[in-house]
């Protein structure tokens, strides 16, 4: 491993992670090091690290390791920014760009601002989504929910509650991340519907705790609306760090996810 490796600090709706070009910095035990970078104040700080890489059935790949060292199958908001990061550091100058993940290769359609040359949004053809139980109870502690299961390539959990300011959401999160139907966890996302078209929604991470923002947990959020008639195929998912536009066409359809990346700082 090299003894500098340069980073790039990004956020998607304040889902911050550290991403490395490991074409140019090849880094040994991700795991370790997502745990010791990702700590506040003894490191650099983030919800996790995202290794960009070569790959052989897309332009780019990506790997994900979260703030506790596990490794996550695909993260819409990193995706994002792996989009911005890639065109503005020149590495392509595609504006349709393949990302190979854990969860299947990813389409990224990058939206850029002719005057600055810069990426302002990015639309992620996440993929069809897979609708498992309609209405799972589920009980945590002395609660029991009730809550749809999405796979957006990695597990979601989504329950419809008619205040979310009444969610204890650092105590409930783990309960049902862990819980024994879900054995190998889940995210969790509480959702309050705002109109036929916009919904709030607080995430509960899987490995990470509660967030700013969840790409995929945005999208089986949306999913989740219109398989309970809550909400159109196009849905504004208003999150604690922004929102994301997401479209769902038909029930055969990709799930469409639109939003911004930004840089925070760079450094070795």
């Amino acid at each position: 491993m090299t003894d500098l490796i340069r980073f790039t600090k990004m956020h998607g709706l304040g889902n911050d992670y550290i991403y490395v070009n490991t074409m140019a910095y090849p880094i040994e035990e991700p795991e370790r090091l997502s745990i010791a970078w990702s700590k506040p104040h003894f490191g650099i700080g983030s919800d996790g690290l995202v290794l960009i890489g070569s790959s052989e059935k897309a332009d780019f790949s990506m790997r994900i390791f979260n703030a506790d060292g596990s490794e996550a199958m695909m993260c819409g908001n990193a995706s994002r920014c792996i989009g911005k990061y890639v065109y503005e550091e020149g590495l392509t100058q595609k504006t349709t760009v393949t990302l190979e993940t854990l969860s299947g290769i990813k389409l990224l359609k990058l939206q850029i601002n002719p005057a600055t040359n810069l990426v302002e949004e990015v639309t992620v053809d996440m993929g069809k989504p897979i609708v498992g139980e309609k209405a799972l109870e589920v009980k945590a502690g002395d609660q029991t929910f009730v809550g749809t299961v999405v796979s957006m390539g990695n597990p979601h959990f989504v329950i419809f509650v008619d205040d979310i300011t009444k969610i204890d959401l650092s105590h409930v999160g783990p309960l049902i991340e862990h819980h024994p139907y879900f054995p190998d966890r889940t995210n969790v996302e509480f959702v309050q519907v705002l109109s036929d078209d916009s919904v709030r929604m607080r995430v509960w991470e899987r490995g990470s705790g509660i967030t700013q923002a969840c790409g995929t947990g945005a999208c089986a959020t949306a999913v989740a609306a219109v398989v309970n008639e809550k909400t159109g195929r196009t849905v504004r998912v208003d999150m604690d760090g922004g929102s994301l536009t997401i479209a769902w066409s038909t029930s055969d359809s990709p799930v469409l996810m639109t939003g911004g990346a930004t840089r925070v700082f760079e450094g070795f």
